[in-house]
């Protein structure tokens, strides 16, 4: 494991003397990969002082209780050697998974679009439920999240919204919840009491830089309207809102949050941009056959990964057969403890995966 670790310490080493270069800080796309990539080696190089630090201590405890000539020393090394064996396992599982070569895409921020799906406009009021329970998780986090488009559903909530989340490891985190959500609970229409199962899809990107996908923008179309939903004046009679018609893939992408056209445009080339990355690694990960087996992959849209049920107050997570009894709080943004058990089941895979190399 050492030498795993001092091959990195000299890649580490090298990036740190890169990103104070002159020439490297001037060409912006190199420069932020590197701090990246510098950001992600220091905390396994933090990892490897200590590793260090806990095998010289073994090795010199086991130096002095090979000698023997100080009762003393002998036993104050036997304690030092006891510490620093029961230390050593938990460092070095850590210390393995560090080692695994992380998803590049985790650290990027993410465009989320909630879509209702069958249940009428109980769909749409499950599916403004669920962009409530994401800002909420989001605001906990410290995240910042920035509405793109939305269009609203005739009883409330919505029938699809779409928004950007920004802050550190975001895509990483959220990945897992992209799937099918069902909701079991009667509806504000339903008159007889009845229980009905309703729907929304969840769809979680990548963000895309402008240096992972470059826009050919005599391929995209701008269509300039005014603004559908509630807001000022100025909102509705200026020709703010964006369409964007991209002709190679026929994808179409509108923003109408902001008063600007300027904003409006720069937001909607983001989830373009974003929606056209995202094509890109389905690719990838089709080939990769490891990531299409995993139990928690984030890929297929149309899994059914999750169930809200309102008259048991459960949620139930499929993938992983996780059942929590506390709905409320989940519903007002207490996901961390799904996230942290899908996460754990990803990790505990990966670590499988990567046992030979160790």
């Amino acid at each position: 494991m050492l030498d795993k670790l001092n091959i990195i310490k000299q890649r580490f080493d090298e990036i740190s003397d890169l990103i104070i270069q002159p020439d490297v800080i001037s060409d912006q796309k190199r420069y932020i990969q590197l701090n990246k990539e510098y950001k992600e080696l220091r905390e396994l190089m933090e990892k490897r002082e200590v590793y260090v630090s806990l095998q010289n201590s073994i090795n010199e405890a086991e130096e002095i209780i090979a000698d023997g000539s100080d009762a003393e020393m002998v036993e104050m090394a036997k304690m030092e050697l006891e510490t620093a064996q029961e230390h050593l396992p938990q460092l070095e599982e850590e210390i393995k998974y560090l080692l695994i070569p992380k998803d590049p895409e985790d650290a990027k921020n993410a465009v989320m679009e909630i879509r209702a799906g069958t249940g009428g406009d109980e769909a749409s009021i499950f599916a403004g439920d669920l962009y409530r329970m994401y800002t909420k998780y989001c605001e906990s986090k410290g995240w910042n999240v920035s509405v793109v488009d939305y269009n609203e559903g005739t009883s409330g909530g919505y029938k699809e919204i779409i928004f950007e989340v920004s802050g550190e490891d975001v895509y990483g985190t959220l990945k897992y919840e992209a799937g099918v959500h069902r909701v079991q609970r009667v509806p504000q229409t339903e008159t007889q009491g009845r229980v009905h199962t309703s729907a929304a899809t969840v769809i979680v990107l990548p963000e895309a830089e402008e240096f992972d996908i470059e826009l050919d923008m005599s391929e995209i179309r701008i269509e300039r309207t005014t603004s559908t939903g509630p807001g000022g004046q100025s909102v509705n009679t200026t020709y703010s809102a964006i369409k964007l018609h991209h002709e190679p893939t026929g994808m179409i992408v509108s923003c109408q949050d902001q008063k600007s056209s300027h904003k409006n445009l720069e937001k909607a080339l983001k989830v373009l941009r974003s929606r056209l990355y995202e094509m890109e690694l389905a690719k990838k990960m089709e080939a990769d056959s490891e990531k299409r087996k995993s139990m928690v992959s984030s890929g297929d849209r149309s899994a059914k990964i999750r169930t809200y049920n309102y008259p048991q107050g459960r949620v139930t997570d499929h993938r992983i057969n996780l059942t929590l009894y506390d709905l409320g709080n989940i519903m007002d943004g207490d996901i961390q403890r799904i996230i942290d058990e899908l996460q754990l089941v990803r990790n505990t895979e990966k670590l499988k995966e990567a046992g030979e190399a160790f």
